[in-house]
């Protein structure tokens, strides 16, 4: 391994350390009092009292006897003031001469104990009584510089950040609010949910049949039962199960995967959450998620109005309701309704969307939805009642033959949620898989398998059931402002490195 010069110079501190009789690594921890935001925030009530923090060293200012450093822990960061006399009052200076000024380094985690004073500049500050090394950092931080008003060598390569996540969170911290978001949006829902009587539940990761949506699964073999496995898509097919046996609520926060395209809004290992309600329907639904994602938006902004971009974007409901079809034609002008799928094509090339054989009546709508509407729609909207071709798992609509009780809700150009009155009828679904298998021997990669023990399962008879994902990465993004879903993972899928 080659090693820099800094990285070298590390090593021989490091070497010094344990000459010196001081473990680097220590196995007995520390026993922490306070955060640095608690200090500062209950200076009045701690002022002169005995505090003990940890956390990683960012900065140090050596005068002679005494110094000033910087601590960061996982709530900020504070300042330290160390004399030398007082952590070494005898005529062993080794501590602070050699220990402190020489051998360690930005970067490094140390514990202090000291009590709680405030500078003559009023800056809050420990002046510190002990110092212990908790963990020595062999490689430098790449910490910005400041020269005549510019900031030099910050670490804001997103490649390097998304790549080395830990380091983008030690010398970014401001980026840990992201996910601090994410972890109250996730409370929120789970909360809410938990509140009406829903069972939090989980199903298998590993599937024999990846069902439940339309995509291209992972595919990977089981040794022992000489089987293909796949990473499963969606969670849907395995949570209805559980409606069948008995359960009236249901929800996973799942791992789902789909190998297929990389972009700003696609990670191959994605989150989303999903919801089965029986006895409710699509309608139902509407106005559930309405109050759940209102629900979320003031937990982490105070409001319901919040900016995206240049958008502004208000959770307040209630939320537009459109049809697919009326949102087609409000937007291109064009009717589909009718349309064959020679028809669709031709249209859909018109539009310049590349167009194969493997493309149904479904794809085609689809694709021209995603072309020419989607982009337009910043506020959340519902976009209903999808084509019986589009939508396999869902129930015909009770009162527009051809369509089926199914939502989307789209939000600042993005399918945010998916959501159907759950189609119950055994008969009609399996007509509607062998139809999903026609289109796989076309070609259509992403068109859903057949699968014989869920239509077992729902020939016991299954409730009526209203049944929602909603993609957690997506609506992350949504509400921290983010337009990369790289920035809401906190290890999104890279390539491997390349050696140099």
């Amino acid at each position: 391994m080659s090693l820099s010069e800094q990285e070298k110079i590390r090593r021989n501190s490091l070497d010094k350390l344990k000459e010196l009789d001081i473990n680097p690594y220590p196995a007995d921890g520390f026993e922490l009092s306070h955060f640095s935001e608690d200090i500062i925030s209950k200076f009045d009530e701690l002022e002169g009292q005995e505090v003990r923090i940890a956390g990683r060293m960012m900065s140090r200012r050596i005068m002679g006897k005494a110094s000033f450093a910087k601590i960061q822990d996982t709530k900020g960061s504070i300042q330290f003031y160390i004399n030398r006399d007082e952590i070494c009052p005898g005529e062993d200076k080794t501590m602070y001469n050699t220990v402190f000024k020489k051998l360690l380094d930005i970067g490094d985690i140390l514990g202090v104990a000291g009590k709680v004073f405030k500078t003559q500049t009023g800056e809050v500050s420990v002046h510190v009584r002990s110092i212990k090394i908790l963990s020595k950092s062999l490689r430098p931080l790449p910490l910005p510089k400041e020269k005549d008003g510019i900031i030099y060598d910050a670490f804001t390569d997103p490649e390097k950040r998304y790549r080395m996540r830990y380091v983008d969170l030690i010398v970014n911290p401001q980026h840990k609010e992201i996910f601090l978001k994410r972890t109250k949006i996730y409370n929120v829902i789970r909360d809410f949910l938990n509140e009406k009587g829903y069972i939090e539940v989980e199903t298998p990761i590993l599937q024999s049949i990846p069902g439940g949506a339309a995509a291209r699964p992972f595919v990977t073999h089981h040794n022992a039962l000489d089987i293909p496995l796949y990473l499963r898509i969606a969670n849907e097919l395995y949570l209805k199960r559980l409606i069948v046996g008995g359960f009236d609520g249901v929800y996973e926060f799942a791992k789902d995967f789909r190998n297929e395209g990389m972009d700003r809004t696609h990670n191959p290992e994605f989150s989303q959450i999903e919801l089965y309600v029986a006895y409710k329907d699509y309608e139902w639904m509407m106005d559930m998620t309405e109050e759940l994602l209102e629900k979320a938006a003031i937990a982490v902004y105070g409001r319901t109005k919040f900016n995206v971009g240049q958008s502004e974007i208000d959770f307040k409901r209630p939320w537009k309701r459109i049809s697919l079809f009326d949102a087609i034609k409000e937007y291109t002008g064009e009717e589909v309704v009718n349309k064959t799928e020679e028809e669709l094509a031709v249209l859909a090339k018109s539009f310049g969307i590349e167009v194969d054989k493997s493309m149904g009546k479904a794809k085609l709508i689809d694709e021209i939805f995603g072309a020419k509407v989607e982009h337009q729609l910043i506020n959340p909207t519902f976009i209903t009642d999808y084509p019986e071709e589009m939508s396999p798992l869902t129930k015909k609509h009770r009162s527009k033959p051809g369509l089926t009780e199914r939502f989307e809700l789209i939000i600042n150009k993005k399918e945010i949620a998916n959501c159907y009155s759950e189609l119950n009828d055994p008969i009609d679904q399996r007509k509607r898989f062998e139809d999903q298998a026609k289109l796989m021997e076309r070609g259509d990669d992403e068109a859903m398998y057949l699968d014989e023990d869920f239509l077992r399962a729902l020939e016991f008879g299954m409730p009526p059931t209203a049944g929602i994902g909603i993609g957690l990465d997506r609506l992350v993004m949504l509400l921290t402002n983010q337009e990369s879903i790289q920035e809401v993972l906190f290890f999104p899928q890279m390539k491997p490195e390349t050696k140099a």
